[in-house]
């Protein structure tokens, strides 16, 4: 059996979880997906999936191989959009996850200049507070804030943000504004959940367990956000999140001298996209948006 039909196989498996959904996504029939798995099995001559009634689930030889088999296809993928047209105009399907404000605030504008530019783009957008796997998931772009792991992806930095702790004016006329961070303790303290979700708030001069102090966690930027701006707490959250609240007054800045480094903000994708027409356009665009933005 052809050898890239059964690495395509083998990576819709791991990917469906069964040979019956990797036949319906591959429009194959299972038999032929069986076939396939087994060929590629006894070619390597290792077991890639264990195999029950109920689930499949991949080897630990199959989740190294995995890998290896998804940067081969990747690679194949790239190499034929170059041989179409490098300068090809922006077309099909792009696929985008980012924060989910973050997302609203400064991707999905982007997003609508592309869609009004390029009549032949389509984008699918993930809005998600969490990191989503960029090869497993499909994604051509993801936007992501903080310190990258090292990893094959390609990384274009965009920008920065910074910690900020905000208070509403409310909040600060009943308990007062800390001068310091060993202030924060006694503080109504309003912890957000996601990748950024800790036991601690980092500062320049060290951290802060904030377990014990506070008295309010949400799930949500969204949610922090309003909790802060109803008087419940302070909140430490980035400065695109709060820029609008503080500037027309319903929040407060806190500490400034105190806050870490800013946080780098960026594109991440596999190389191989990098040549792909709709990536390059978001890319250039999202660049040019935080230039104009400030985002550092």
């Amino acid at each position: 059996m052809d050898r890239l039909l059964t690495l395509e196989m083998f990576v819709a498996v791991a990917a469906e979880g069964g040979f019956a959904a990797a036949a319906r996504k591959l429009g194959s029939s299972p038999p032929a997906v069986t076939r396939g798995i087994a060929a590629l099995e006894a070619r390597l001559g290792t077991v890639l999936f264990h195999r029950s009634t109920r689930a499949v689930a991949l080897t630990d030889a199959g989740e190294i191989f995995l890998e290896k088999a998804q940067r081969i296809l990747a690679d194949l993928a790239g190499a034929e959009r170059e041989l179409r047209g490098a300068e090809a105009e922006p077309g099909g399907q792009l696929y985008l996850t980012a924060p989910v404000m973050f997302g609203r605030l400064h991707v999905l504008p982007v997003v609508g200049e592309l869609l009004a530019q390029h009549a032949a783009l389509s984008v699918r957008m993930m809005l998600i507070d969490r990191n989503v796997r960029i090869v497993e998931e499909g994604i051509d772009v993801a936007v992501r804030i903080g310190a990258l792991v090292d990893s094959a992806l390609k990384a274009v930095r965009i920008g920065t943000v910074r910690q900020m702790l905000v208070a509403s004016p409310g909040y600060l006329a009943r308990h007062g504004a800390p001068e310091g961070v060993a202030d924060l303790n006694g503080h109504n303290l309003i912890r957000s959940m996601g990748p950024r979700a800790s036991g601690d708030w980092h500062f320049v001069a060290g951290r802060l367990r904030v377990d014990a102090q506070r008295r309010l966690t949400v799930n949500t930027v969204d949610g922090a956000l309003a909790a802060a701006e109803a008087g419940m707490g302070i909140a430490n959250l980035l400065s695109y999140q709060v820029a609008e609240a503080v500037g027309a007054g319903r929040l407060i800045s806190l500490l400034p001298d105190d806050q870490p480094p800013p946080l780098p903000v960026n594109l991440l994708f596999e190389p191989s996209r990098a040549s792909l027409p709709s990536v390059r356009a978001f890319v250039m665009a999202m660049k040019e948006r935080g230039r104009r933005k400030g985002l550092g």
